[in-house]
């Protein structure tokens, strides 16, 4: 049998019993062969509950100290599951980020990594060790304690997984799979037998919290296969892999996703001349706020209109930018609008199938749902419109890419 990397979040390993399921699974998995590596996170709430300290004592606490300080948590839970594995007879070791050295840069808080040692590893491996490592963290060149951020120790399996060669990387969660859109939007969405890493990378990029951004980007970057999997129920999960060209009726679309996090800014009477784009995105840009659908317009009278969406959460900064860029160019008016929301439609499938833009545009508009801004990618196209129609829309999309259906090459998966 294979190499096997498992990931474990915070709410599976969210007490006692909890962990003590969780060895009951790993055990089986090594009993039948295979050799294991677990990553976990910390106890749900642990994060928080350490967060808090800090901030009780310093307004801004120091980086250094804070990944320190964030680090004990998975500590804790490598230790425990260790310990419940050793019960249970099954021989297991404890690693900290930094005993494995998981090699990062020095960005506290937000490490990326570089390298991984896996050498201790695949010894222990060999010697017919379970490791269980704790995720979201290394250690820097400077021997500092680094973290990677939250949702960290999705990045920290799949860079295990690619270091060792796994054969799979099996991310256990609290929902059983990927769906065709999330379930408590659309009662009749349908789980996903696969999904390739360019669908998913751009599922998690339009709110699709199963998997973190950056670990997709990563399994993607070093073909690692991926599984979601329920932490606590049976089931084949789903697999995100690479797109397989063996499928003769590869789903046109994989998902409809959405995000509520959005708000529109639109810059009205800005000269039409060259450079005025950038004299508008630039000083958005250098205020480290990131843009998301652009929209330009030019008017008969050789002025333009330009619109763009940020997060919601940014659109206070973004505003005041803005009214400073319209007072240096003379615009006649700056228009914030945070009642918005984007609907995307997702699926390598629209490469070699025409026809998806209609159907999505026919199907919002029998809604009488009004479009405000497109942007298009090769595998996906996304609308603004207006925040109280998103549910609606999401389900009319769903029904028209007919999405509770299994496709017919697929069944027998």
């Amino acid at each position: 049998m294979g190499v096997i990397v498992q990931k474990f979040g915070g709410t599976s390993v969210g007490s006692i019993e909890r962990i003590a399921q969780v060895a009951d699974k790993v055990a089986r998995f090594r009993h039948d062969g295979h050799q294991v590596v677990v990553v976990v996170s910390a106890m749900s709430g642990e994060t928080n509950r350490l967060l808090g300290l800090a901030h009780e004592l310093q307004e801004q606490p120091l980086a250094r100290e804070l990944d320190v300080l964030l680090a004990t948590g998975e500590q804790v839970t490598t230790a425990l599951l260790s310990m419940a594995l050793n019960q249970r007879g099954v021989a297991a070791k404890s690693y900290t980020g930094s005993q494995v050295r998981i090699l990062t840069d020095d960005a506290h808080t937000k490490a990326r990594i570089r390298d991984i040692d896996d050498s201790r590893l695949q010894a222990d491996l060999a010697a017919g060790f379970v490791l269980v490592v704790a995720g979201f963290q290394g250690v820097d060149e400077q021997g500092n304690i680094t973290t990677l951020g939250r949702g960290g120790s999705d990045t920290t399996a799949v860079a295990l997984a690619a270091a060792l060669k796994a054969d799979e990387c099996q991310i256990y969660t609290d929902v059983d799979g990927v769906y065709t859109t999330d379930p408590r939007v659309v009662d009749d969405a349908r789980r996903l037998d696969r999904i390739t890493f360019e669908e998913m990378l751009e599922m998690a990029s339009m709110g699709s919290k199963v998997l973190q951004i950056r670990a997709v980007e990563f399994a993607g970057k070093y073909k690692v296969p991926l599984r979601v999997l329920h932490s606590m129920k049976e089931g084949p999960g789903t697999l995100i892999t690479l797109e397989d060209a063996s499928v003769m009726e590869t789903p046109t679309i994989a998902g409809i996703a959405f995000n509520r996090d959005e708000a529109k800014l639109t810059i009205l009477g800005v000269p039409d001349m060259p450079g005025v784009a950038y004299r508008i995105l630039g000083p958005i840009g250098d205020a480290n706020i990131e843009v998301d659908v652009i929209l330009q317009n030019v008017a008969e009278d050789n002025s333009t209109d330009l619109t763009f969406t940020v997060g919601r959460a940014d659109l206070p900064r973004a505003q005041a930018v803005l009214e400073q860029v319209a007072s240096e160019l003379n615009a006649r008016e700056v228009r914030v609008d945070s009642r918005i929301a984007k609907v995307s439609v997702v699926g390598v499938g629209m490469r070699s199938h025409a026809g998806v833009a209609s159907t999505m545009f026919r199907a919002l508009s029998e809604m009488g749902i009004n479009i405000q801004m497109i942007t298009t990618s090769e595998i996906k196209i996304s609308v603004i419109i207006e925040e109280k129609f998103m549910e609606l829309a999401v389900r009319a999309l769903h029904s028209a890419f007919e999405l509770e259906q299994a496709p017919a090459a697929n069944i027998a998966n």
